[in-house]
């Protein structure tokens, strides 16, 4: 799968989220400070790594700032976009199956590499939900959107 990949900063878990989606067998795209062809600031790089997943480059993306707040902020102005911020691994798969995310936000200070294996394991293991008490309310983000 391609995954975009956005940080505003090289530190934390930015490099090892690159390296983790590559051992998993996924192509990240690059974007901020993970390319230096770019600008790394937090709501540029985020912006241009939802803008992968909204124009079909990419099928998902991980956006990163020092709280992740920032980064699912700009994320989530995208249309189509639905960015969450997730410190844990029942958070991200909350995120996937009643919310059909995807773009996963991350905090560079506070995600361990230990965490972020298993916020990655819940993200990809979880499918959005077909329930129909579930997708009304993910068909409606767009009608918000409009």
């Amino acid at each position: 799968m391609r995954i975009a990949v956005a940080a505003d900063e090289r530190t934390g878990v930015a490099d090892a989220v690159v390296e983790e989606l590559r051992r998993r067998g996924h192509e990240p795209l690059p974007h901020g400070a993970l390319n230096d062809a770019e600008r790394d600031d937090w709501a540029w790089c985020s912006e241009a790594a939802a803008r992968d997943v909204a124009e079909g480059r990419a099928e998902q993306a991980i956006v990163c700032c020092w709280t992740g707040t920032g980064a699912s902020i700009a994320a989530n102005k995208v249309p189509g976009i639905r960015a969450a911020l997730c410190a844990d691994a029942q958070t991200a798969q909350g995120a996937r199956q009643w919310n059909d995310a995807n773009v996963l936000a991350l905090s560079l200070r506070a995600t361990s590499e230990a965490q972020l294996g298993e916020i990655l394991d819940a993200w990809f293991a979880t499918e959005a939900s077909a329930q129909d008490d579930d997708r009304p309310n993910v068909h409606h983000l767009g009608e918000i959107e409009r």
